[in-house]
């Protein structure tokens, strides 16, 4: 098994019996965002499972994705359960609907991973600045030669559909 790292006082491994998250880190660490592709039906899903969600299948193979979608949701994370994330309150949690995929299977239904919000510099985004529709982009934060942490900042991108966000 590789070295457990560091993150923000949490030690984070991956066993190598765990295929899926071993894989999934070492593309994050080239700076690359997959997502299983399924064989049978052609849907991505994250997170990497088994089997396809949507049609069962056991068939799939890696799909680079573009990093760049919205934000689908998010939470302001006032009180730090983690220590390590103490001097980051508040913080921004998105979940992201990312660009491929949108809407399929179902309207309701996307490719949708949830990140930090964070600024180019990888430091948290002022929730004055998060809001529902804005567009955002995948940054890498590199933690060891074997593992990086997908997060999303913001770009310039004009918002999709509805802007919103919860005023307080």
């Amino acid at each position: 098994m590789p070295e457990p790292v560091q993150y923000r006082g949490m030690t984070l491994a991956v066993p190598d019996n765990d295929s899926e998250w071993r894989e999934f880190y070492a593309h994050a660490r080239a700076h690359r965002l997959v997502m299983r592709r399924c064989s049978a039906c052609g849907l991505m899903r994250y997170p990497p499972t088994h089997a396809c969600p949507w049609c069962m299948d056991l068939g799939w193979t890696w799909q680079e994705v573009s990093g760049r979608g919205t934000i689908h949701s998010y939470e302001i994370v006032a009180h730090a359960i983690q220590p390590g994330f103490k001097d980051w309150t508040p913080y921004p949690v998105v979940l992201v609907e990312l660009d491929e995929q949108r809407g399929q299977p179902t309207p309701d239904e996307g490719l949708r991973l949830v990140a930090n919000l964070v600024t180019p510099d990888l430091r948290p985004e002022a929730d004055k600045n998060v809001a529902i529709g804005k567009r955002v982009r995948v940054v890498f934060q590199d933690l060891a030669d074997h593992m990086a942490l997908p997060q999303f900042t913001l770009t310039d991108e004009p918002a999709e559909g509805r802007v919103w966000r919860l005023e307080g």
